[in-house]
């Protein structure tokens, strides 16, 4: 679908709950639900560059709900998914994977916003990791201020124009999809074996 489809499917539902459905969107998929927040976003700066909604506003309300969406995911994985970590996996790597998380998870969590896939999941694996909740909240506050001023303020100046850079985000999305799955299925696979190696002892 091209970025007109998309800005023209948007536009109602803007029209209709405005601010709100800019929220709600990047709200959700802080905590793994698969909803349109950057498309409303972009959709909703080009309304703004129309002079059809306020930019600040709009801003504001992605950045507001993302950044709750992203603590709300932390704290499901850390009450959740460590858990399940905790149950599937062997003492000693899931240990070693957290190090990991420790010395790695904060260019994640910066970086997690802007990626398809990993901006749905990124908040549930730092939680589940155990990433202190405020390393958490200051990078991720960092990550979505830069995302939210990228393609807000990039959609309100360029119009149009952002197309081109969707366009192409949009054809590397499968990659990067893909490549995130095979990682988070990787590690899975290796902490569950280890508790099984373990077992068999």
């Amino acid at each position: 679908m091209s970025f007109e489809s998309h800005l023209a499917a948007a536009e109602p539902l803007l029209h209709r709950y405005g601010y709100a459905a800019v929220f709600a969107t990047n709200l959700v998929e802080g905590f793994g639900i698969p909803a349109p927040g950057q498309t409303l976003l972009i959709a909703a700066s080009v309304l703004a560059a129309r002079d059809q909604l306020s930019l600040p506003d709009v801003l504001v309300a992605a950045a507001t709900g993302a950044m709750l969406g992203n603590a709300v995911g932390w704290g499901i994985g850390r009450w959740g998914g460590h858990r399940v970590l905790v149950r599937i996996a062997v003492a000693s790597r899931l240990a070693r994977i957290e190090a990991l998380f420790a010395r790695w998870g904060r260019g994640v969590v910066l970086i997690g916003r802007f990626l398809d896939g990993v901006r749905q999941v990124h908040a549930i694996v730092a939680g589940a990791f155990q990433m202190r909740l405020t390393s958490f909240l200051l990078w991720s506050t960092l990550g979505t201020v830069a995302w939210t001023c990228m393609w807000g303020l990039g959609a309100y100046f360029l119009g149009r124009d952002i197309s081109v850079v969707t366009r192409r985000l949009h054809e590397v999305r499968p990659t990067v999809v893909v490549a995130v799955g095979v990682v988070v299925t990787g590690v899975v696979v290796w902490l569950a074996f280890g508790r099984r190696e373990s077992a068999n002892r």
